[in-house]
């Protein structure tokens, strides 16, 4: 019996999807949840699976286009009765035979195909007769007479012939040094690749641009001694990751220092709402990763609450779980505060933009060692970078430098951050 293969719903904010790939094609078997085809949203990828087993008998919606929730992209054929174990070998097997008996076909024709010109093209050759003053015209620029159109009786090759074939030539000659001398008007096509953009790109790139336009960006800087992280690390580093099962980074540090920050400037874990202004007291951070199709946020729920090392473990897990595309909807919407590690791609410096309606980003960057005066004295330290983007319309300057300052502060004596001081 046919089966309606539909778009499944993938969030209340998602009404449509764009087919990203078909990994059955028409005529080819199907087991029960096995996946048929891969979709694409603004946010998320989705499997759609197969609700039994069977073939696919339609596709209505191929490989680029877009299709709404709930609509119907494909049809298969169920077969309760048949086989999976044989089904699918004769889904192996049939299409190969077929395949082999049309390329078989298709071979033998091109063989005779080949065969009639090699026997025109020699019979033409056999029919022209070359008179003497063309022979040696040819003959002098290197010219094949079974090239030339014959007009003389009998199929004969006069000089006629030979000497306007000859022009024609040479005027070809000077019409295509004349071209290769003239400067490119411009990149030829296939010098250029035009390829779609992707839903989640579109969304990224709409949201950068709402960003832009709707709230009143600044950007203020800072520098960090890492030293002090950087020991702590060390010194725990092994035990940590016994203990945890997950190794013991930055980001963990960075977040909670964050937290604090956040909740001594309040403005920054705001919103603009209308003419409101909405202040949070929860904290869903959010964690740009770069995905297998784009940048994605995924959010630390409720990050007060979390450990060290359960901080450790969400992160790692959305790192994995993005380059596989596997991310959930609920995992991406919402957020209070963004933090974005350019520096693991090894950026020195940078201006992040807001994930609106957020009212600010925190930008990490490399660390360096760079000679900085301590006491009086140069001596080399392990030096990051960092940027805040805000919000001016409900964060003053001085509250953004004051924030950049306070998590500065926490992360060069990490123990304030235990002692949340």
């Amino acid at each position: 019996m046919p089966i309606e293969l539909k778009v499944p719903s993938v969030g209340e904010s998602i009404t449509e999807v764009e087919i990203s790939e078909w990994n059955k094609a028409e005529g080819e078997s199907v087991k029960r949840d096995e996946v048929v085809a891969i979709l694409e949203t603004e946010k998320v990828t989705v499997e759609l699976p197969a609700p039994g087993t069977g073939v696919i008998t339609k596709i209505l919606k191929k490989k680029g286009e877009t299709a709404k929730v709930g609509d119907v992209i494909g049809y298969m054929e169920v077969d309760g009765k048949r086989d999976k174990e044989s089904g699918k070998e004769q889904s192996e097997t049939t299409p190969q035979r077929v395949t082999g008996e049309k390329q078989e076909s298709k071979t033998s024709e091109a063989d005779k195909s080949k065969d009639a010109t090699d026997r025109d093209r020699a019979e033409a050759k056999e029919t022209v007769r070359l008179m003497p003053a063309a022979r040696r015209i040819l003959a002098e620029r290197g010219l094949k007479p079974e090239e030339v159109p014959a007009t003389g009786p009998g199929g004969r090759l006069l000089k006629e012939d030979a000497l306007r074939y000859v022009e024609r030539v040479e005027e070809s000659k000077t019409e295509q040094a004349a071209t290769e001398k003239k400067p490119p008007a411009g990149p030829d096509l296939g010098d250029e690749e035009i390829v779609p953009m992707s839903p989640l790109r579109r969304r990224i790139a709409e949201r950068l641009v709402e960003a832009q336009q709707t709230a009143a960006l600044l950007t203020t800087f800072n520098e960090i001694d890492m030293t002090a992280v950087m020991a702590l690390r060390r010194q725990y580093r092994e035990s940590f990751e016994k203990k945890y099962s997950i190794k013991l980074g930055f980001m963990s540090f960075f977040v909670k220092a964050s937290i604090e920050a956040l909740k001594l400037i309040p403005q920054v874990n705001a919103e603009v709402r209308g003419t409101d202004i909405v202040y949070r007291n929860y904290y869903d951070i959010g964690i740009a990763i770069g995905g297998g199709r784009g940048l994605v946020v995924p959010l630390l729920r409720h990050a007060e609450r979390m450990s060290f090392a359960e901080i450790e473990r969400a992160i790692d897990d959305f790192a994995r779980r993005a380059e596989a595309n596997k991310l959930n909807l609920d995992e991406l919407r919402g957020g209070t505060f963004t933090i974005t590690n350019g520096g693991i791609y090894g950026s020195l410096l940078s201006t992040p933009i807001i994930n609106p309606p957020q009212s600010g980003i925190l930008g990490m960057h490399a660390i360096q060692d760079r000679p900085v005066v301590r006491e009086g004295q140069i001596i080399i330290r392990p030096m990051m970078y960092v940027a805040l983007t805000y919000d001016h319309r409900i964060v003053d300057g001085r509250e953004a430098v004051t924030f950049l300052r306070h998590i500065k502060g926490l992360l060069e004596d990490p123990s304030r951050i235990l002692l949340e001081v």
